[in-house]
């Protein structure tokens, strides 16, 4: 069994196929990016993008990956380690308190952007409702998908 993580082909030979996605990216691949929340796919912390779109992975069986990619935080910086808009903004707004959720929240707002590149608020709160934040940080996680969609919108068109 094959897995593309982060545009990387990974042999996982000899591991379970009913091993859930999260434990084969930190226990197998070395990405601890991806954390481990509630264990029940409600959280949001395992948050991984699967062909662009978001997914929680503390449930899902690798085998059920089949071709597909597999997209994590570590994925999202650029060949160079530069951060994209989105990490760059979370930054900025010095969203992350605790920080624990932060990948899983980065996740499923980069998975927003990719699909709706100018979302409202109540896009913003919809696609962001099933990751949850102890901390609280909500409103600049909206701003900073706010700030990143901002910039993309600049960057493409040149300005």
């Amino acid at each position: 069994m094959n897995l593309r993580v982060n545009g990387v082909t990974h042999d996982l030979g000899g591991i379970d196929p009913q091993t859930p996605l999260l434990w084969v990216l930190r226990d197998h691949l070395n990405l601890v990016g991806t954390k481990y929340g509630c264990g029940i796919s409600q959280c949001g912390a395992c948050t991984v993008l699967l062909d662009g779109e978001a997914m929680k992975s503390c449930l899902y069986p690798v085998s059920a990956v089949g071709s597909a990619e597999v997209t994590t935080i570590e994925g999202l910086a650029g060949r160079n380690g530069e951060l994209n808009s989105l990490q760059k903004a979370w930054v900025e707004l010095d969203v992350a308190q605790c920080g624990y959720c932060q990948s899983g929240q980065i996740m499923a707002a980069e998975a927003l952007l990719r699909s709706n590149p100018n979302p409202s608020d109540s896009d913003i709160d919809e696609a962001m409702e099933s990751n949850l934040c102890r901390c609280g940080t909500y409103i600049r996680i909206k701003n900073a998908v706010k700030v990143a969609a901002k910039r993309n919108s600049v960057d493409e068109i040149g300005g």
